[in-house]
């Protein structure tokens, strides 16, 4: 034991102890990760002057490889366009017969009802229906600034199936509005509706459209609120207005 350590122990105070320095295995160790990063920089920076010293002498690959990159370009954006053009002249000549939905399953006549609001100018057109949809199958904004809110009530039976009756427009009057923010709330089917379901509607300000009407709509190019009575003016210009 050394003195100070002695007089330290002598006093009752714990000695302190003297920092360790590294060892000399452990410089050994540090030296040699160093070296091994140094070489692998300098090895890919002789990498990188190779190649680029390669492309120099051969330019013509360069030159090749913009070209072949510029024509995948040019063939990705006539792709990207064409499919635009197929789309919208698809989505403009979007016609549906009473035959056609009354064959359909009912979420599929949620997406057709969907893509009519969508070819009607409603570009955010989505059909939200399901469990828990509080009374919207379909949401929407025309070209006008109104937000449209759509339950659907397909029957497979069409006129022959049972009528939308009151209870209905009920759960759409009490959620369309307060729940979903419409400003136009419809009911949409392709069968019947009953005499007091329509007097409700009118008295609530909801909308029918029925067998009749989808007819109209489905087949034809008009949108809907031109064939609708008492909708909303509009929040503001049409966007080619």
């Amino acid at each position: 034991m050394s003195p100070r350590r002695r007089r330290a122990v002598a006093a009752g105070r714990p000695a302190r102890r003297r920092p360790r320095r590294p060892g000399k295995r452990q410089r050994q160790r540090a030296r040699e990760k160093l070296s091994g990063l140094l070489a692998a920089t300098a090895l890919a920076f002789a990498v990188v002057v190779a190649v680029v010293n390669w492309l120099l002498a051969h330019w013509w690959v360069l030159v090749t490889l913009g070209v072949l990159a510029g024509l995948a370009g040019c063939f990705w954006l006539h792709q990207k366009q064409q499919r635009a053009r197929w789309e919208a002249a698809r989505t403009h000549g979007l016609r549906y017969g009473l035959a056609q939905l009354d064959a359909l399953h009912h979420t599929r006549f949620e997406e057709a009802v969907r893509e009519l609001m969508h070819r009607d100018g409603c570009r955010d057109a989505t059909r939200v229906g399901g469990g828990g949809d509080l009374g919207a199958d379909v949401k929407a904004t025309d070209p006008y600034g109104r937000r449209w809110v759509i339950q659907c009530k397909h029957r497979s039976k069409g006129l022959a199936g049972s009528a939308v009756g009151t209870p209905d427009f009920q759960v759409l009057n009490g959620t369309a509005r307060p729940v979903h923010g419409a400003d136009v709330a419809v009911i949409v089917t392709n069968g019947r509706v009953t005499a007091p379901a329509v007097t409700f509607a009118g008295q609530q300000r909801l909308h029918v459209v029925d067998r009749h009407t989808l007819g109209v709509w489905a087949a034809g190019s008009r949108p809907l609120w031109e064939l609708l009575r008492a909708v909303p003016p509009p929040r503001g210009p049409a966007p080619l207005s």
